[in-house]
């Protein structure tokens, strides 16, 4: 199954229209033949696989330990393919439309390591208004992986404790449901018990973290908590407003969540946004094997 006729009537016509290298036509011949042998061993043909079938394989291309550049040509060649058997009335529907490229040679993600996070969340003082309220925004930014705009915009009506989830609507405003941790909601019920109404000055807003002004945050008055929390906690690593989304995706799959899951949790549209965090975890877990294995 790994010479599919459709891929050698591709590669013809692909030799024909812009007269492709040997190299390049191997290449693009050992993509489109490996790729349907994996689709065969699922019982799915080259023809009928979709964007979930695409989606998966670049998942299992990741966890085999590919580079971005070779599933980049992968990509390429799938998407060729795809695109001339459309043309040529072979199928109906491209599905690597709505597949993006890897990205390539983009830099890996600043995290900070689990003590440091543990240390960062234990330098607001719970015992002042002000704190509590940023000790319970670096926990639900920690236990989520919210972006900071979406952090500072949510509303009371936004968040369920009873449930234990919140829905976030992120870029697009596109809505997903995302699980607090029972850490998190234990400092929400704290905040909301002993802080929030003190903090919201007289003013009537449903916004769940409001500012002194008792009016929502801007994400520069939370980052600069953020920085005045870090030097509380004696952290001089290169931090950012998305250092605790980065810590969160790190982390969870340091621990052995699944890149799709880490995906959804985090908004994003593409599995290739989501991929280089697998470098960083990665990076991490070489790092640890290189400190405590005997031959590392």
């Amino acid at each position: 199954m790994r010479n599919h006729p459709y891929i050698n009537r591709f590669l013809d016509a692909l030799w024909l229209e812009k007269g492709l290298s040997e190299h390049t036509r191997d290449a693009y011949s050992n993509d489109l033949g490996q790729f349907n042998v994996w689709l065969t061993e699922r019982g799915v043909s080259l023809e009928n696989a979709g964007r979930e079938m695409i989606l998966d394989h670049l998942a299992w291309r990741l966890d085999k330990g590919y580079k971005a550049r070779s599933t980049a040509r992968f990509l390429s060649s799938v998407r060729g393919f795809y695109r001339y058997a459309v043309r040529e009335g072979l199928i109906d529907t491209d599905p690597t439309l709505q597949v993006d490229m890897p990205r390539l040679g983009a830099p890996l993600p600043k995290s900070l390591s689990e003590a440091d996070v543990e240390a960062l969340l234990a330098a607001p003082d719970p015992e002042d208004p002000l704190g509590l309220r940023d000790r319970t925004m670096l926990e639900v930014l920690y236990a989520t992986g919210l972006r900071v705009s979406e952090l500072v915009g949510l509303t009371l009506q936004q968040v369920n404790l009873r449930q234990g989830s919140m829905r976030v609507f992120g870029k697009g405003n596109k809505e997903r449901l995302i699980p607090l941790g029972e850490e998190a909601i234990n400092w929400v019920e704290r905040y909301l018990r002993e802080a929030r109404g003190l903090l919201q000055n007289g003013m009537a807003s449903d916004v769940l973290f409001p500012s002194l002004r008792g009016t929502e945050m801007t994400r520069q008055t939370f980052w600069h908590r953020i920085k005045l929390h870090a030097q509380t906690a004696c952290i001089d690593k290169p931090l950012s407003p998305h250092t605790l989304r980065h810590a969160f995706a790190t982390h969870l799959l340091n621990h052995g969540a699944d890149l799709r899951t880490v995906q959804m949790l985090l908004g994003h549209s593409s599995l290739s946004t989501t991929q280089i965090y697998t470098h960083v975890a990665r990076a991490r877990l070489q790092a640890l094997h290189a400190e405590h294995h005997p031959r590392g």
